[in-house]
């Protein structure tokens, strides 16, 4: 098969947390009197945590320290966690469980490549702890998308070259940083607009069709 193996984005693919990323960041915002929508919100999709409070406070007039803006980069996270407890099993679409599995039962791995620090405890939430062969997220790299590093480690955890992987992802930094990782990429949402995606999708299913395709090649 030209792919061995499927490194799944987390937010956005497998589930959805926007909202509740949204309402963490509107809490913070809100205290500190800084203008916040979820245009300004669409801008922190794929976007690590202190990044994401950079461009919040674009709009924000004081100067603060760095030991500033990480507690409160600390208390956005202890908000959203909170918020996530209320995450259970239903939130994983029955779509995208069957995929999986489907991929599973023809033999490929799965593994994650997310920026989040929380993915281990969504995927939990989800009852997918333990699922994935390998989970590459933000307690283990330095650099977010569009570096591509979360993928290249998603990729070495597996034992498995880029070119052996397909990246699946929701968002532009996304597919960028799967492209310049040396991945083939499929695009849901807005990634499957973007020019430098290899694949299209309109459902999280059309995976099967996309691999099922390309079954030889290698």
């Amino acid at each position: 098969m030209k792919y061995q193996a499927v490194i799944f984005d987390l937010d956005g693919v497998i589930c959805f947390t926007d909202k509740y990323h949204y309402l963490a960041w509107k809490e913070m915002a809100d205290e500190l009197g800084i203008y916040f929508d979820e245009k300004i919100n669409n801008r922190l999709r794929g976007v690590s945590r202190m990044e994401s409070l950079e461009i919040i406070l674009e709009k924000y007039d004081k100067a603060l320290s760095e030991e500033e803006k990480f507690a409160l980069a600390e208390k956005k996270n202890k908000t959203y966690v909170k918020l996530l407890g209320k995450m259970t099993k239903n939130d994983l679409s029955k779509e995208v469980k069957e995929t999986l599995d489907t991929l599973r039962e023809s033999g490929f791995q799965l593994a994650i490549g997310s920026s989040s620090k929380n993915t281990k405890f969504i995927l939990e939430r989800l009852g997918l702890d333990h699922y994935f062969d390998a989970i590459s997220d933000g307690t283990n790299i330095s650099r977010s998308k569009p570096d591509p590093e979360v993928f290249l480690k998603a990729a070495e955890f597996l034992q498995k070259k880029p070119q052996q992987c397909l990246v699946v992802e929701d968002a532009k930094a996304g597919v960028i940083a799967a492209g310049r990782g040396g991945f083939d990429s499929a695009g849901l949402g807005e990634a499957a607009a973007c020019r430098e995606v290899t694949y299209s999708m309109n459902s999280f299913s059309d995976l099967l069709k996309i691999v099922k395709e390309n079954q030889s090649g290698m």
